[in-house]
């Protein structure tokens, strides 16, 4: 599939819950329980944008097929060279190439940043998002067994880490 990335405006608000939202409801991409508001994710947004934190989404020139975002791992200052990653693809359009395409600018505009770690946490039953990841760099540095509960399951927790600077 043949997208174009570019960074994302409020108006794509409403695509980028509706691809989030199907993930919440079919998939363990997300351990959110029940589907999000528009009123909260445009508040996410607006608070992406304010905290200059990047949100990127792909369009296949028909619609906003995938986005990404990272932001603070965590909020202490210790933490502040360490970003935590999403990326998010619609249903149907996963395996087709467009989390690379927005993977690729994500990872670059964290070393322009001059961050030192990228952090993903994925549901570690999802074996292709582990693949997706281990393709660009990211290296599975821990499980955390049964954190999150979700369709009826424990879940546990994979974190991947990309050293963006230096080997770790």
């Amino acid at each position: 599939m043949s997208v174009t990335v570019r960074p994302a405006v409020r108006a794509d608000v409403p695509a980028i819950l509706e691809i989030y939202n199907e993930a919440v409801e079919h998939t363990t991409a997300s351990y959110d329980l029940a589907p999000v508001s528009l009123e909260s994710r445009l508040s996410w947004f607006d608070h992406k944008q304010v905290a200059n934190w990047p949100v990127l989404v792909a369009e296949d020139g028909e619609q906003v097929v995938g986005w990404a975002t990272f932001g603070p791992f965590r909020e202490k200052a210790g933490y502040n060279a360490t970003v935590e990653h999403s990326v998010y693809v619609r249903a149907g359009g996963r395996g087709a190439g467009v989390g690379g395409a927005l993977m690729t600018p994500l990872i670059q505009e964290a070393r322009q940043r001059r961050l030192h770690v990228m952090l993903g946490v994925v549901d570690a039953d999802n074996a292709g998002s582990i693949r997706f990841h281990e393709r660009f760099g990211f290296v599975v540095t821990g499980r955390l067994p049964q954190v999150g509960r979700k369709f009826g399951r424990w879940l546990d927790a994979v974190f991947l880490v990309l050293a963006l600077d230096a080997a770790i």
